[in-house]
């Protein structure tokens, strides 16, 4: 009787030892998020380029009667008129 008992609490102490390292190991990933920063040289600041930015893109490019086309596939000329357009349109939280 006396070996089942430590057996029972020997079994309980490595349960409960092993527990917080199972949790750890089971522990779910961060989302991995890539910011993305845009320089804009005319103004000489950094913008990051996210789900905002690209709505306020999207926005720029209706309003100039323009098709999509992806930020970094335009020109030189094309990105600095939306970063000047960018500066008098701020967003509003």
């Amino acid at each position: 009787m006396h070996f089942a008992h430590r057996y029972i609490r020997s079994l309980l102490l490595t349960v409960g030892l092993a527990a917080p390292i199972s949790m750890v190991a089971a522990a779910l990933p961060q989302e991995a998020s890539v910011q993305v920063r845009v320089y804009d040289s005319e103004h000489k600041d950094y913008h990051n380029w996210d789900a905002q930015e690209d709505r306020a893109y999207r926005g720029y490019l209706t309003e100039q009667h323009k098709t999509y086309r992806k930020y970094d596939k335009q020109n030189h000329k094309t990105q600095d008129s939306y970063w000047n357009w960018r500066h008098e349109h701020p967003d509003h939280n």
